[in-house]
């Protein structure tokens, strides 16, 4: 006798009521719940944190805020609950902020519907819900970083990959004024992004904020 699929709670969020419909019926059909639709990225957190899902499925571009900074605030306040975002493009940068923000898919809309009820049950299951392609990317990243560590950055961070930057930087040991001439930026935009990643980490200081990047390294198995 086949074991019955886990039973999975979902929230759609997309800004076009028809791609919502396309995405709840083909859900739906697979014996997955649409317990909520929303239709900007503001109420997708809104609905997330009511109704704590499974899954949601995550429309990257929508008004009032978009999917990467809806996911961002999803996971920082309810980790357990998986995000799989979904763009009208295959960019793999995307894919990469989509990741670092707390997803834990990014599917292509142009990947098979149908394909879709298997990938949210995956990501529930602890897979990941990416294209092949966007696993290469993250293969040549990987190849790409230093043996110690410094580059390899945590999947699911709030952190947004210049920020990574300017903390690698820091890591290394580098002033303000030194990060801003190896990153080409000003002083004040170092300053603010510095700003941001203490926030972020809930940190005061810099040697705090490095030691913040060592444990998130550390919770996922990186080198430090």
């Amino acid at each position: 006798m086949e074991d019955t699929p886990q039973s999975l709670r979902t929230i759609v969020a997309d800004d076009d009521p028809l791609v919502r419909r396309l995405i709840r019926d083909t859900l739906q059909r697979a014996d997955i719940t649409v317990i909520a639709e929303a239709s900007n990225g503001r109420e997708a957190v809104e609905l997330a944190l009511y109704y704590k899902p499974d899954v949601v499925v995550m429309d990257y571009m929508m008004p009032e805020m978009d999917g990467i900074e809806a996911t961002r605030r999803i996971f920082m306040q309810e980790p357990e609950i998986r995000v799989v975002l979904l763009t009208g493009a295959g960019d793999e940068d995307l894919g990469l902020s989509g990741l670092r923000a707390g997803a834990a898919g990014y599917l292509s809309k142009e990947v098979e519907l149908g394909a879709l009820p298997r990938a949210l049950r995956g990501a529930l299951a602890g897979e990941a819900a990416i294209s092949r392609q966007l696993a290469m990317t993250l293969v040549q990243r990987l190849r790409q970083s230093r043996g110690d560590g410094h580059g390899m950055r945590p999947v699911r961070s709030a952190l947004t990959a210049r920020e990574w930057e300017v903390l690698d930087l820091l890591c290394d040991g580098l002033g303000t004024e030194a990060i801003a001439k190896r990153l080409v930026l000003s002083t004040e935009t170092v300053r603010s992004h510095l700003k941001h990643v203490y926030r972020k980490l809930d940190v005061n200081s810099r040697d705090d904020a490095v030691r913040a990047a060592q444990r998130m390294r550390e919770l996922e198995g990186l080198p430090v």
